[in-house]
């Protein structure tokens, strides 16, 4: 089988079971912002290789986000009739770990006073980069979900992983003993 099938051309694509839509529609516009937060993902993952701390937990971590983030992309590119007939593949379980993995390393870094700057370790730039990728795909889902029916936890899952990643990169930092630089900023 060819990587190029040439049938995206003229500017469309298929969602799964074949079902063509512009490549300039919100849905995809979503689940491709999607595929960019994973990819992040997966380079956060190539830094934290070969490091002098622990990282067998935050690996492993990770590569269940990335595998929830595809199937976040498979339920965003099934057309609804074939939702109705299979279900959606991310649900509220889904979210409520997303939730026990921060509720974990929040426990292990320092309580912040102050707001931080994104940075320090490699791994930790490229988490927080994830982040903003994946608030700006929650901003793209809020969009779809005002036109088209979308799983109801993608929204969900979105929020909650951008503070995963928040705190994840917090604690590679803290890991590495790498300084989060502060911000002074006085209200």
């Amino acid at each position: 089988m060819k990587i190029y099938t040439k049938s995206g051309d003229k500017g469309e694509t298929s969602l799964i079971y074949g079902h063509r839509i512009p490549k300039d529609a919100v849905r995809v516009e979503t689940y491709g912002t999607i595929d960019e937060a994973n990819s992040m993902i997966g380079l956060g993952v190539a830094y934290l290789r070969d490091v002098p701390f622990r990282t067998e937990d935050l690996q492993k971590q990770l590569l269940v986000i990335q595998r929830d983030l595809f199937d976040l992309g498979r339920d965003l590119a099934t057309p609804v009739e074939k939702v109705q007939e299979k279900g959606y593949y991310v649900g509220a379980k889904h979210v409520e770990q997303v939730e026990q993995f921060i509720d974990g390393f929040d426990a292990e870094v320092p309580q912040l006073t102050r707001f931080i700057l994104p940075g320090g370790h490699k791994a930790a730039a490229a988490l927080q980069t994830a982040r903003t990728i994946t608030r700006r795909a929650e901003r793209i889902a809020v969009s779809l979900s005002k036109a088209e029916p979308v799983n109801p936890e993608v929204q969900r899952y979105l929020n909650r992983l951008s503070d995963y990643l928040f705190v994840v990169a917090r604690a590679i930092n803290h890991r590495a003993g790498t300084h989060e630089p502060e911000v002074d900023f006085t209200f």
